[in-house]
């Protein structure tokens, strides 16, 4: 990593200003979706016009080069910039040696980071950072304070656009090498094992702090305090109320119920519920 970092003080002022470039377009990736497995596609292009339109001033190869990325891509957004820093250094070896290097190992090489890219993305985006901004955000908003949402947007937000950016000049310094070592070695799967387990956790926190469901219901003793249903709930499982309505809702979700639907019908069984004084 030091290397790379090396590596990024002796870019010209012209590669930074398309890295940038590339950076401020990765932002765009999602827009003008083309089917499930090629969605990305017109987005990653867009993305990286900056170096064909450097490396090709040639129509006619501008245009190949154009038409060659229009292939299938997905990978997560904030890792994907890795891709793209990537494919315009191995567009610069084209441009450089036409004709003696094989254009279709670019394509290749950039499917074959769908999965593994895709993979460290997801665990450590979506499973580490969107849950423990959610969490913060959650429970700073449960007190009734505006920083709430705002919480959210910047824990999730800064790692997310940082990652973009050093990523875009980490693919262009670094190369193809580095995903296919760190394949090879093992790496990949051990960190996107690890992320798996804290973004499981971070979850399970979410659910223990967060999720409120309690019962008020009461058994009358003579000559005594009345029973609270609750109390015996808790002595079998801290919490069992909030784990099974979190369960319920996933399998909702597993059976591709609506989320906008499920968030009323559980307003609408709380309010019922709270109406009527079982919870």
């Amino acid at each position: 990593m030091s290397n790379s970092m090396l590596s990024f003080k002796k870019l010209s002022t012209e590669d930074r200003k398309m890295l940038n470039s590339i950076f401020w377009r990765s932002l765009m990736v999602f827009a003008g979706p083309c089917g499930a497995a090629y969605r990305q596609a017109p987005g990653f292009t867009n993305s990286i016009m900056p170096a064909l339109v450097r490396y090709y001033p040639e129509k006619e190869k501008l245009a190949e080069a154009m038409v060659r990325h229009m292939t299938p891509y997905n990978i997560t957004q904030n890792v994907g910039t890795f891709a793209m820093g990537l494919v315009a250094s191995m567009e610069k070896e084209n441009a450089e040696n036409y004709g003696e290097y094989d254009p279709s190992a670019i394509v290749s090489i950039k499917t074959a980071l769908m999965g593994p890219m895709s993979g460290i993305g997801d665990s450590i985006y979506w499973g580490i950072v969107r849950s423990i901004a959610a969490a913060v955000g959650i429970g700073a908003a449960a007190g009734g304070s505006i920083l709430g949402p705002i919480l959210f947007l910047l824990i999730y937000n800064i790692p997310g656009m940082l990652g973009r950016y050093y990523l875009t000049y980490l693919g262009y310094t670094m190369g193809e090498s580095f995903i296919s070592q760190a394949f090879k070695s093992g790496l990949i799967q051990i960190l996107i094992k690890c992320a798996g387990i804290i973004g499981m956790m971070m979850v399970g926190y979410m659910v223990a702090t967060t999720v409120t469901f309690n019962i008020a219901l009461s058994i009358p003793m003579q000559d005594a305090e009345p029973v609270l249903i609750q109390t015996y709930l808790d002595q079998l499982l801290v919490g069992v109320l909030p784990l099974s309505l979190s369960f319920v809702c996933y399998y909702a979700l597993k059976k591709n119920v609506n989320l906008n639907a499920l968030i009323f019908i559980v307003m609408g069984i709380g309010f019922v519920l709270g109406f009527v004084g079982i919870c």
